[in-house]
């Protein structure tokens, strides 16, 4: 597996992971994938460290090892275990690129082991749905005016979890009552728009967030130690709001038993589309690529498709 012996003693496991994280931001990959990235590199490297293994010597039988380690010990889900591994591959990548390995040994074990059996055509559909009603029975029910904020965001706008940790307080204009999204590989259309809803909340939470933010952060939405939140932390308000309102079954392996951030976005979705918003103007707010060639000289005017938000965005009394 080692490329050449002086490698293994020569670089710590540590610097390669450093090394691997200016990669990826060469690259050009979010915050977000890089800190996922690094995450389950790191968490590998604990495991071959504690059985005495280095990095640069992984084998198929360590490989298997460790994907039973996460299976039975650490009892994660397969989904989760192949956005692990995916990090993995392109950490080896890096590796082989680098001339420290021969080969990426990751790829025989996901080809084998972590691929997925079949394509589930109605996957879209199994994702949990909820009512109106119950939306608002899942904001009203959160205490923390930062959550509650979050939650009628995610809800009102339909944007990703990404789009929603990058946002600075500086994005929002409520004067026209808009946001203006940083922009990504997966949005065309970056500017949203919220109603005044949500535009109370956001004033209730922009007052609080004053006295939380030490670090002089310019981000939307703060840690408790004044630090930009980060995905897992907007997962957390979402799931522990939906387990409390018994939205959300932690212990189902049905898709349709778990209510997660991107549900909002299916939420969002699927009502503007029940109170007859045209269907470009939901794609032109999901920021969907417009695949059609004759899309791209279909111009949406931004104050038709305000008002259009407006009209057909559901309230929720929140």
């Amino acid at each position: 597996m080692i490329k050449a012996e002086s490698h293994a003693s020569s670089v710590s496991a540590i610097d390669l992971i450093m090394s691997y994280k200016d990669d990826c931001e060469r690259q050009g990959l979010s915050p977000g994938t890089i800190e996922r990235y690094i995450s389950a590199v790191r968490s590998m490297n604990r495991y071959l460290d504690e059985k005495n293994l280095d990095i640069l010597c992984t084998e198929n039988d360590t490989l298997v090892g460790y994907l039973d380690h996460l299976h039975r010990e650490m009892q994660l889900r397969q989904r989760t275990i192949r956005h692990n591994f995916a990090a993995l591959s392109s950490f080896y990548d890096f590796l082989e690129y680098k001339g420290l390995v021969d080969k990426n040994p990751v790829t025989s074990i996901r080809k084998r082991y972590l691929r997925k059996r079949h394509k589930n055509n109605d996957e879209g559909q199994e994702r949990k749905l909820i009512s109106i009603k119950e939306m608002t029975d899942l904001i009203n029910s959160t205490i923390d005016i930062r959550d509650k904020a979050i939650l009628a965001l995610l809800a009102k706008t339909g944007i990703r979890r990404n789009e929603l940790i990058t946002l600075d307080v500086d994005d929002i204009d409520f004067v026209e009552q808009k946001i203006i999204l940083k922009p990504t590989a997966k949005r065309t259309n970056r500017t949203v728009f919220f109603d005044d809803e949500t535009a109370f909340i956001f004033h209730r939470w922009l007052r609080t967030r004053e006295t939380r933010n030490k670090k002089r952060s310019p981000a939307l939405f703060l840690n408790p130690d004044g630090t930009r939140m980060m995905r897992h932390a907007v997962y957390d308000v979402v799931v522990r709001a939906a387990q409390r309102v018994g939205l959300h079954n932690p212990n189902s392996d049905r898709m349709k038993d778990h209510f997660s951030p991107h549900c909002c976005r299916h939420w969002f979705t699927t009502h503007l589309r029940r109170a007859g918003m045209p269907r470009e103007f939901i794609q032109e707010l999901r920021g969907d690529v417009r695949r059609e060639a004759i899309d791209i000289y279909d111009h949406i005017d931004k104050k038709e498709l305000r008002e259009s938000y407006l009209a057909h965005i559901p309230q929720l009394g929140i």
